[in-house]
């Protein structure tokens, strides 16, 4: 196959699977196009559960703890080569198209691009009071900033400004700059290499263009506007008791697939455009989202499908028959894959050819709530997707649950004292060696990130 002529990555932030192929009544997952031409996974699963470790793992082929970008070490090692740098090397104008603040420079996910385009920096505020006010709300972060110098002198806080994401709709604003970078490019005889982050899907999830409640009634809009906020700010962290009662939990879930049926049409229309031109389209999510699947809430700090099965699509030119490859990966082997297809000669394989080299293997760090995370969430958690089952170690123990099936998931079971599934036949033996390795690292990344 020949090399592509561009190469487009994107991603719909915080997009759960069951959000795009769960929903009958969005009839199926709302990219006809995109499925007739692509191979599509049934079972990819993200290295990490927020937009930090899931992306630096898309950038560099590494599990979070080998990349050391999370929510506890905060920052990407420098000494590690990224996907961008890698397609520099190879010839390709290198470009960010961003809508999520955490992507850039701030967390060192900005190596190897020829530009950042933080499309809230080109955006106009539909609602700026409104904006301002809802972000101060909700963020305590932010609260903190408003007796600051940059504040009192009129400055907005980068966070501020990012911000706008959160409460408008920019999906057409990204694509716009892709195409225009694309032209740019195709004029001076580049080929280009494009990640695009899309916004809608993720907090508060988009309903409409603007920011929208769902509830029908006065108090319901507020109960669902209350839990939003404790959503976002993971208040339940900090308690024991969960504030966000079931009904609200069904509603914000519905908000993400609501905003997703909004989404999907506009990036099926880019993906078919972007494929008329002979480039490769990689479509997926950076991880997904929890909704009081396994007692979790929001999608920091937990190894859950919720959080970490998304969708993945891979729309080749060279080979546009649609396919569906049900095997377990990792969507940190799309670094691999995408290194592959333009003759990169550290690329391992590619998981549309080699699936069954691909091990989902999925990571998190307990997120310090404004230091008041209770004890009982305080600990790191690593799970294993093997022989149809999920085996997840926390504290020294290990647990296992059966993969979820249609968006339900089934709770986590304590194994027995003593019960290994690295030496109980369960996991193929070839690997036993390398997820023994992984777990030691694993450990010492988390004593050393904790002390």
């Amino acid at each position: 196959m020949g090399r592509p002529r561009n190469i487009i990555l994107l991603v719909a932030d915080s997009l759960r699977y069951d959000s795009v192929h769960g929903d009958v009544r969005a009839g199926g997952s709302g990219l006809p196009f995109t499925t007739a031409h692509a191979t599509r996974f049934t079972q990819a699963r993200s290295g990490g559960c927020w937009t930090l470790p899931a992306t630096a793992s898309l950038f560099t082929g590494l599990m979070p703890h080998e990349h050391g970008a999370d929510s506890q070490s905060r920052g990407m090692r420098t000494d590690v080569p990224t996907l961008a740098e890698a397609m520099r090397e190879q010839g390709f104008r290198t470009h960010q198209i961003t809508a999520n603040v955490a992507t850039t420079e701030i967390f060192g996910l900005d190596r190897g691009y020829d530009e950042v385009h933080r499309i809230w920096n080109h955006v106009s505020s539909q609602h700026k009071k409104i904006h301002e006010a809802l972000v101060l709300i909700g963020k305590p972060r932010l609260r903190k900033k408003i007796l600051s110098a940059d504040f009192v002198s009129g400055k907005l806080s980068e966070d501020l400004e990012a911000s706008k994401v959160w409460l408008q709709d920019t999906v057409g604003d990204v694509f716009d700059a892709a195409r225009q970078r694309l032209e740019t490019n195709e004029k001076d005889g580049k080929q280009s290499f494009l990640f695009l982050n899309l916004m809608e899907t993720h907090f508060p999830y988009h309903v409409g263009p603007t920011f929208e409640t769902t509830a029908d009634t006065l108090i319901g809009k507020m109960r669902e506007i209350v839990s939003l906020f404790h959503l976002v700010n993971q208040t339940w962290l900090t308690q024991d008791n969960q504030p966000i009662r079931d009904d609200m939990m069904k509603l914000l879930r519905q908000r993400q697939r609501l905003a997703w049926e909004r989404l999907a049409p506009q990036v099926d229309a880019f993906i078919q455009e972007m494929h008329a031109q002979g480039n490769l389209v990689v479509f997926g999510s950076d991880h997904g989202d929890n909704f009081g699947e396994q007692g979790w809430v929001y999608h920091f700090s937990n190894v859950t499908d919720a959080g970490n099965h998304v969708p993945l699509y891979w729309i080749d030119p060279a080979d546009d028959t649609p396919r569906v490859i049900d095997t377990p990966v990792s969507t940190r082997d799309v670094y691999h894959g995408l290194l592959t297809a333009v003759g990169d000669q550290r690329a391992a394989f590619s998981p549309v050819t080699e699936p069954e080299r691909s091990f989902p293997i999925m990571q998190s760090c307990w997120y310090n709530n404004q230091g008041k995370t209770l004890e009982k969430y305080r600990y790191n958690q690593i799970c294993l997707l093997e022989g149809g089952t999920r085996w997840m170690r926390r504290r020294n123990e290990w647990f296992s649950a059966p993969p979820a099936t249609n968006g339900t998931e089934i709770a986590f079971t304590r194994l027995p004292p003593g019960f290994d599934p690295l030496e109980e036949g369960v996991i193929v033996p070839e690997r036993r060696g390398y997820l023994r390795s992984v777990l030691e690292d694993f450990g010492d990344f988390s004593a050393r990130v904790e002390a």
